[in-house]
């Protein structure tokens, strides 16, 4: 089988040869941990989903739509010390940001959010007009030449770049969390139209891409949970949220994408009943810390949801003996019923040595391709 047909024979719980070889990718600092221990300048690269030929992980591709602002907002420098540097970004959010420990272009400090670019009715009105789906410059200018290969390609190709639409994460990206959280309550009017726009704007930026091109996937980034559970409840979910998955999930099935992630971090479990209701198969990265026991989901939910992830980041810094007995209490079982795609639950923190992430992926190699104590 060729990496397209493994990936979608797998998300289908269909026999494959073997499963995809998948990871998300390395902090900036593990990267250069991972560099001074030897690895190779190519090899050591934050971003792993698009595949490693060093660590012999498998390849996808992105379809590159840009669903940002248009224009986004000008950059500007409000204020700076000799500690902190205040400033907007292209989303329109003010920032607070600590000036020291910065390593490749990631701040080991979270920034403090001073301000975002909608608190009111009236600026989701501004909002709205640097989000035309049709302005030209959301597609690549190369964009013929990469359908054409695509057209001949043996990789599982996804609609839209990683980590760029979903709802609760597009109004969060606008408002912010206390500020969103609030709007449910404060604005519904405002919450239910926004909603619906995102809704629109995502058929109308992408149906070019959907015509063009078969897409084999799509992921929703949403990042709506933290280790006490969603940032959103049930009920406002399904009242705000759900009808326009439900939406979106039957526009992507009638352009040929039945595969359907939501990738969020934290304890997703009281959401995922509505998710599969929306039409969801997969869900990623399964954090183990919040409470997302992959092997208590495949129980619960039996085929109705893929998985991937699910690998405890955390056990990966402890040692040889820790790392195999997680993948032996977690790969298994899971391969066995189907699927599942197994990947550390989030990206690798700086905590986890180089040797330890190399026994990790040869360990998990071995496992997937039946080969672990042969």
């Amino acid at each position: 089988m060729n990496q397209r047909e493994r990936f979608l024979a797998t998300m289908r719980f269909e026999q494959a040869d073997r499963v995809p070889l998948h990871e998300l990718g390395l902090w900036g600092q593990t990267v250069d941990e991972f560099l001074k221990a030897g690895m190779p300048e190519q090899a050591a690269t934050e971003n792993l989903l698009v595949g490693n030929d060093f660590l012999g992980l498998d390849r996808r591709e992105f379809v590159p739509v840009y669903v940002g602002p248009l224009p986004p907002f000008d950059f500007e420098k409000l204020e700076e010390d000799e500690r902190y540097v205040v400033f907007r970004d292209g989303d329109g959010t003010v920032h607070k940001a600590l000036k020291e420990g910065t390593v490749r272009g990631t701040r080991l400090s979270m920034d403090q959010y001073i301000k975002f670019a909608v608190e009111t009715p009236a600026d989701f009105a501004e909002m709205k007009k640097r989000y035309n789906p049709a302005s030209p410059q959301r597609y690549p200018a190369d964009w013929g030449s990469q359908v054409a290969r695509w057209k001949t390609r043996d990789c599982p190709l996804c609609l839209l770049q990683n980590a760029s639409f979903g709802f609760y994460s597009m109004a969060r990206r606008w408002m912010g969390t206390e500020n969103l959280s609030l709007a449910f309550y404060d604005y519904p009017a405002m919450m239910h139209e926004m909603m619906e726009f995102f809704a629109d704007f995502f058929i109308e930026v992408t149906h070019r891409a959907l015509h063009d091109i078969d897409c084999d996937y799509f992921s929703f980034f949403e990042d709506m949970a933290g280790k006490g559970g969603p940032l959103m409840g049930p009920e406002l979910f399904r009242t705000f949220i759900l009808p326009h998955y439900k939406r979106v999930i039957r526009f992507l099935r009638d352009h040929g994408v039945d595969i359907i992630w939501v990738d969020s971090d934290g304890d997703m479990n009281v959401l995922l009943p509505l998710l599969i209701e929306a039409g969801v198969t997969c869900h990623w990265p399964l954090e183990v810390a919040a409470g997302m026991d992959p092997l208590a989901i495949r129980r619960r939910y039996g085929k109705s949801l893929a998985l991937s992830g699910g690998v405890d980041k955390r056990e990966l810094a402890k040692g040889r003996r820790e790392i195999e007995r997680e993948l032996l209490k977690t790969l298994p079982p899971l391969l066995e019923t189907g699927g599942y795609i197994p990947t550390v639950d989030h990206t690798v923190p700086p905590d986890v040595p180089c040797s330890n992430f190399m026994y990790y992926i040869d360990l998990k190699r071995k496992i997937v391709e039946g080969k672990f104590g042969a």
